[in-house]
Order: structure tokens, then C-alpha cells, then sequence
């Protein structure tokens, strides 16, 4: 969680901040590519910097993000500039872990994955119940409601996470280790994504 600040041309020190970015002219789509950048989850909150601000200037253009950029620096930026932006209206981010669930019929369903440096399927070994409720509440798709162990049909690099580490309360990213295995999972949680099944007979 953090302020949303454009390291560009800011340079004189390691550790000085860029220009922060004024609510107004920042969206989902920006936030997006902020956490896909940063390596981080989908973003999970986006709102101003109520927890304080740093000693910086503010950027001046609107972010016009398509969403599927790789860095915010790519993104257009509207041609018009700000001159202010009002006190507490700072943009603040909170990216979620580097964690989805790809090919089910919703975000909140399907093959769980991490990343670290690249996506990887995780090890579907011993995963319960109250093991996949920390990854639902991560993706805010509510609680789990199914673990569905598979095999694939040859083993190959995934990612294992100790349970105990993440029961422990740590982040999801501090828990995974490397791991050659076959076995993956299938996880559905109960948020509302879940609900939106296509028809596939056309009826």
C-alpha cells in the first residue's frame, strides 16, 4: 500500500520521490498497470492518501491507460496539464498478492497461480479448505467453497506454499518455494464472479 508517485527524470537521489499523481487523474486501468509493473496482484484499493503524503511535487497530466501496458511511463497522457490538486487528494494503491485463478468460468474459479519472476501453477499437495480461504479473501471473491486436486500429464516447475507460513499470517509471496510436481488444483470461491456462467447449449 503506498502513494501513486512518477519516478520520470527525479533522480538527484535514491531515495527522493517523483511527483505524485492527483486522484482525479487516475483510474482503475492506471492502477492496473501500476501493480502489473510493480510485479504485485490486481489492484484491491484505490482511493486518496488519507494515511499522509510525502514532500513532493504533483504530476501535472492525466493518465490515459488501456490497462494492458507493461509500465505507467507507456501509457498516453492527456495533453492538458494541472497546476494544483488539493490537499489529501494524493492518489493512494493497495496491489494485491502476485496470485490468480485462470481458466475457470470467473476470476473468483479455476487453476491457482503465483508469481514469482513468472507465472507457475502451484503444487495442489495437502491444500484445504482453510488454506484456500486466505487465497479467496486475497482475490476479495469471498470464501473458499471447493479444493479439486488434479494431476497433469508430466511433471514440471510449480511453485509449493507452506501452509503453515501462510496460516502464520504472512504474505503469500513469503511463503512459496520451487518445486517440480504433476499435481495442481482447481480453487472456486464464493464471490459473486462465480455466478456468471455462460450458457454454452445457446438457451
Amino acid at each position: 500500500m503506498g502513494l501513486v508517485c512518477v519516478q520520470a527524470d527525479w533522480r538527484s537521489s535514491p531515495t527522493s520521490h517523483g511527483p505524485q499523481v492527483c486522484e482525479a487523474d487516475f483510474d482503475q486501468q492506471d492502477a492496473e498497470v501500476v501493480c502489473r509493473e510493480l510485479g504485485c496482484g490486481a489492484p484491491s484499493v484505490l482511493q486518496r492518501a488519507l494515511y499522509g503524503e510525502v514532500e513532493a511535487p504533483m504530476w501535472t497530466k492525466e493518465f490515459q491507460c488501456g490497462g494492458n501496458e507493461s509500465a505507467l511511463l507507456d501509457c498516453r497522457s492527456s495533453g492538458s496539464t494541472r497546476n494544483t490538486c488539493s490537499p489529501g487528494k494524493a492518489v493512494g494503491l493497495t496491489c494485491s498478492e502476485p496470485v490468480r485463478l485462470v481458466g475457470g468460468h470467473s476470476r473468483c474459479a479455476g487453476t491457482m497461480e503465483v508469481k514469482q519472476g513468472g507465472w507457475r501453477p502451484v503444487d495442489g499437495f495437502r491444500w484445504t479448505l482453510k488454506d484456500a480461504a486466505v487465497v479467496c479473501r486475497d482475490l476479495d471473491c469471498g470464501s473458499a467453497v471447493s479444493v479439486e486436486r488434479a494431476k497433469e500429464s508430466s511433471i514440471r516447475h510449480m511453485w509449493r506454499i507452506k501452509s503453515d507460513c501462510l496460516q502464520s499470517g504472512s504474505a503469500l509471496k513469503d511463503c512459496v518455494r520451487p518445486w517440480l510436481t504433476s499435481s495442481i488444483f482447481n480453487l472456486t470461491c464464493s464471490g459473486q464472479q462465480g455466478a456468471d456462467v455462460t450458457n454454452t447449449d445457446g438457451h
